[in-house]
């Protein structure tokens, strides 16, 4: 790995990507790992989405296609054959350390019927000028750091009958503090415009390490549901102290509550300033800090489909097929477009995004001007599904989902471009000048 001028990163992004990496096939009997840390004089590297996962898995899964390939059997049979599964280790696993949930196989299953991969060639000629192909790549990621990362959550009761919730993390624009309303809402029973969230602010919320690592939904959500529970136990019983009653003797829907003969009812909007008035006031609130001493994997397949023009060597994505197992999806619109985003930056990563420095040491690609991303005529058509397993150790059996979609882009789609062409790419990004000069002669135009 080429640090920079300064380590940084460095050493913690190769360790990472061997424990995201090399698990997923487990039945392996020897596993060699080796990496390195180089001084250059160029600009350091810092943490990025998929944080050393990407990495490690673009040359494991292009060996994996290249191994299916010598061996003349369908890549997505030798994965299926090797793959880890739920309550079995890897060898690079703590003596402890299994993985509790992941329907892998299903999810494999599924990606293979969204792009018809039994039914029809892997590759093909398109028309004169262009070849078409298709590729294969699955990753695994984690949900938060084991053993490190613990969150704090707090959850208050308004004198107006709503509530706050209060959380060190940061929505970035992912939509977490969605999700925390909504795993909050769920145990409370409460409509979610019924809560507010407070982030960020240090002086104020309580601990959070922050939004990094796959860690908000699997670590600050199971805090929040826990928060959430302890409040909803005070708000019950409060409410039979004002019934006079036992709280057995309560039903609580979120927002009425009644005595199991619905002689008594009253709604949380009545109660709350009730509490606040006197000289027995109580502001009711939940807290809760949770940690995990796992980092439960997410896991992705993928398949892509490009055409690659025989003239120049561009490639062209058509579609990408996803499907994403990060056990129960909390919520389906934010989490496909959590898949959509790292899909897409996986493509650019792919087949654009070059750091390049001239002769002299100097940054050529300084803006987007030189500096390529691609735009929505860049993605071709991205397809999504998920596999939902039930993950004991995280609220509501939830996993992460933020980094695993950053790790198929890059192997699947230079398995399709060796598919369509012949061209064996073994450097990022994959130009038209780079296939063209790799691909197969009979393949030229």
């Amino acid at each position: 790995t080429a640090a920079g001028a300064h380590a940084t990163h460095c050493f913690t992004t190769t360790t990472a990507g061997e424990h995201k990496s090399v698990p997923l096939y487990n039945k392996a009997t020897a596993v060699h790992y080796g990496t390195e840390g180089v001084y250059t004089n160029q600009t350091p590297g810092g943490a990025f989405r998929g944080y050393g996962a990407t990495e490690a898995l673009w040359p494991l899964e292009c060996a994996v296609n290249q191994l299916a390939d010598k061996m003349g059997i369908d890549p997505a049979e030798l994965r299926q054959k090797n793959l880890i599964a739920e309550g079995e280790q890897s060898l690079v696993y703590a003596p402890d350390e299994y993985l509790d949930s992941g329907l892998f196989q299903d999810t494999v299953n599924r990606v293979k019927e969204m792009a018809r991969w039994d039914e029809r060639p892997h590759s093909w000629d398109i028309d004169e000028r262009y070849r078409g192909g298709l590729g294969m790549a699955l990753a695994l990621q984690g949900s938060g750091v084991a053993n490190i990362d613990v969150a704090s959550v707090e959850i208050r009761l308004g004198d107006d009958g709503n509530y706050t919730l209060y959380t060190g993390s940061s929505d970035m624009g992912m939509g977490s503090n969605t999700v925390l309303t909504q795993m909050a809402c769920e145990v409370i029973g409460c409509p979610m415009e019924y809560m507010t969230v407070i982030e960020s602010d240090t002086d104020i919320v309580p601990f959070d390490p922050g939004s990094y690592a796959s860690s908000t939904t699997y670590v600050t959500g199971t805090a929040a549901k826990m928060a959430a529970e302890e409040l909803r136990t005070k708000i019950i019983a409060k409410f039979a102290q004002f019934f006079e009653t036992d709280v057995e003797n309560v039903d609580f829907d979120g927002v009425v509550a009644t005595t199991k003969d619905g002689a008594k009812t009253m709604d949380i909007h009545q109660l709350a300033p009730k509490l606040l008035v006197g000289v027995n006031a109580e502001q009711l609130s939940g807290f809760a800090t949770w940690g995990s001493h796992t980092s439960p994997p997410p896991f992705m397949a993928s398949i892509a489909e490009v055409k690659v023009d025989k003239q120049t060597g561009k490639v062209i994505p058509l579609h990408f097929y996803s499907c994403v197992d990060c056990g129960t999806v909390i919520n389906p619109k934010l989490a496909r477009v959590q898949v959509e985003g790292g899909v897409v930056q996986a493509i650019g990563m792919a087949l654009y995004e070059d750091v390049r420095y001239s002769n002299n040491g100097r940054l050529e690609t300084n803006n987007l001007m030189t500096y390529k991303i691609p735009t929505r005529q860049d993605i071709g058509e991205l397809h999504t599904d998920f596999v939902e397993s039930y993950e004991p150790t995280g609220g509501f059996g939830a996993k992460s989902i933020g980094e695993v979609v950053i790790n198929t882009g890059c192997p699947a789609i230079q398995h399709a471009i060796k598919n369509a062409v012949g061209a064996d790419i073994r450097t990022l990004p994959m130009t038209p000048e780079k296939v063209f000069m790799a691909m197969d002669e009979k393949y030229k135009v």
